[in-house]
C-alpha cells in the first residue's frame, strides 16, 4: 500500500477506504501480487537441482492463499490432519504435502497414511509405534537441534527444552529402532524457530542436519523448515534470503556430491510468503483521553488479531482516513474485555472516531488465530488480485456463532430429574 495524492491505494489503484464500505469493518485484505513476489524471490535464491516450497499453511489457512501458491508451483507442508484434508481438497497432490505434526496420537498418522501423504515424526515413541504398525512404509524424522534461533521463546522450536523434534543426542536410540524394525527413513526435517534474521545460525543448524543424514542410506529430502525474518516497520531488517541461499546452495551441492545422490532441498515457509502481503483494516470506535494515556479505541481486539498480545509482535499502524493529519501519540487497542493492546506510544497522523486504522504485515497468524472470544463474530477476507477485489470468506454473524451449540430444555430435563428421584 503505497500514498499517492494524499490517499492510501493497494496495487492496482484499489482504495482500502472503498473496501471497507463495500465489505464493513474489521477486514482482512491480502495482496497476491506480494505472496507471487515472495514465492518467486525465494525460488531464485536456492541454486540446487531438486528444491521443494512446502507452504506452511498454518500461517493462513484460506483455501484461496493455498490454492494460490498451489497454482505458483508451491507444496504444502500440515501440521494437523485437518489442514492435510483441506490441501487435497484444494487440490494438492498427496505426494506434494508434508504432514509433520507434534504430541498426536498414531491414529491421526495412520490416517495420514491412509491418504498418501509424506509423513514426518518428531518422537521415539510414536516412530517406534509407527514402525511396527507400517512395516516398510517410509518416513522423514524431525530432528532438535538443540539451537536457540526465533524473535522470542514462543516461537523458537530448536533449543534443548522444546517440545518439538527428537533431540540430535537421542540419535543412537533412532539408528537402533530404525535399524532394529526395518524402517525406510526418507528425509530428514528441523525447524528453528521464526524470525531467524542471523542467517549463520541457520546455517549451523543445517550443517547439524547434514551431520546427521550421513547415518541414513535412504533419504529423499532434507527439509531445512523456514523461519526467515520479514520486516515489520519502515527500514526494519530481515533475513537476507539471497545470500543464505547462495551460501546453503552451494553447502548442500556440495553434500549431495558426497552422498552420491542429489537430494531435494526443501523450505516450509509461512510467514515469508504471506506476512507482507495482508493488511487489517479497522474502524476507530472511541478516542479516549486519560491523565497520562490518548486511547484510539477500535471495532477489533485480540479476538481477532491476538500477535501482539501473545506474542509481543509489533504491526505497523497508519491512519489511512488521515494520512496528511498531524502526528500524535497514541495508544491503540481492542474492544474486548480484556488488556488487548495493540501499540503502546505510537505516532499516528491525528485519529478520530470512524477513522479506518490499517495494521501491515497482517497476512500471517491473524485470522488463522482469530476467535469468537466475547462471541464477537470474525472478520470477512478480501483477495486483491490483477486489480480486482474478491470476497474469500464472509464475515461471521451470530447465527455462525451459536450454529453447533444445542440448546437444552430445562423443563424436561428438571421432569426427568424428578423421575429419577422418584423411581
Amino acid at each position: 500500500m503505497k500514498l499517492q495524492n494524499d490517499r492510501y491505494l493497494f496495487s492496482g489503484g484499489i482504495d482500502p477506504l472503498q473496501l471497507v464500505e463495500k465489505y464493513g469493518t474489521p477486514l482482512y485484505v491480502y495482496n497476491a501480487e506480494t505472496i507471487q513476489a515472495q514465492y518467486k524471490r525465494m525460488v531464485s535464491a536456492f541454486s540446487v537441482p531438486r528444491l521443494h516450497i512446502n507452504y506452511a499453511c498454518k500461517a493462513n489457512s484460506n483455501i484461496n492463499i493455498m490454492k494460490l501458491l498451489k497454482n505458483l508451483g508451491a507444496g504444502l507442508d500440515a501440521v494437523s490432519i485437518q489442514e492435510v484434508q483441506t490441501g487435497l481438497k484444494v487440490g494438492f497432490a498427496p505426494q506434494h504435502i508434508t504432514f509433520t505434526p507434534n504430541s498426536v496420537a498414531l491414529d491421526e498418522l495412520e490416517e495420514a497414511h491412509k491418504l498418501g501423504v509424506r509423513i514426518n515424526i518428531d518422537n521415539i515413541s510414536i516412530l517406534e509405534q509407527f514402525g511396527h504398525a507400517f512395516p516398510g512404509v517410509p518416513v522423514g524424522i524431525r530432528i532438535n537441534p538443540h539451537i536457540m534461533a526465533g524473535g522470542n521463546t514462543k516461537i523458537s522450536t530448536g533449543h534443548i527444552d522444546s517440545k518439538f523434534g527428537i533431540s540430535i543426542h537421542q540419535m543412537p536410540h533412532v539408528l537402533k529402532i530404525v535399524e532394529a524394525i526395518g524402517i525406510p527413513i526418507d528425509g530428514l526435517h528441523m525447524h528453528t524457530g521464526s524470525d531467524i534474521l542471523d542467517a549463520e545460525v541457520f546455517l549451523q543448524a543445517a550443517e547439524i542436519l547434514l551431520n546427521t543424514a550421513t547415518h541414513f542410506d535412504q533419504l529423499d529430502y532434507i527439509d531445512f523448515g523456514s523461519g526467515f525474518k520479514v520486516p515489520y516497520k519502515p527500514d526494519d531488517f530481515e533475513t537476507d534470503i539471497e545470500d543464505f541461499g547462495e551460501k546453503l546452495s552451494a553447502r548442500f551441492r556440495e553434500f549431495c556430491r558426497e552422498y552420491g545422490k542429489d537430494l531435494a532441498l526443501v523450505f516450509e515457509p509461512g510467514k515469508f510468503l504471506v506476512s507482507q502481503s495482508g493488511y487489517f483494516l479497522a474502524r476507530v470506535n472511541v478516542v479516549k483521553p486519560t491523565p497520562s494515556t490518548l486511547f484510539a479505541g477500535l471495532d477489533t481486539g485480540l479476538n481477532h488479531l491476538i500477535r501482539p498480545m501473545f506474542y509481543n509482535s509489533y504491526h505497523h499502524i497508519e491512519n489511512i482516513s488521515n494520512p496528511g493529519g498531524k502526528p500524535r501519540i497514541y495508544t491503540v487497542v481492542g474492544y474486548v474485555c480484556e488488556t488487548d493492546t495493540f501499540g503502546s506510544n505510537r505516532k499516528i497522523a491525528e485519529i478520530h472516531e470512524g477513522d479506518i486504522l490499517c495494521f501491515h504485515n497482517a497476512g500471517a497468524y491473524g485470522f488463522a488465530m482469530a476467535s469468537n472470544y466475547n462471541s464477537r463474530p470474525r472478520p470477512a477476507e478480501v483477495l486483491l488480485m490483477d486489480g480486482k477485489d474478491y470476497l474469500i470468506r464472509r464475515r461471521e454473524t451470530l447465527d455462525d456463532i451459536l450454529r453447533n451449540q444445542v440448546e437444552l430444555d430445562f423443563d424436561e430435563a428438571k421432569e426427568h430429574q424428578q423421575n429419577v428421584l422418584n423411581a
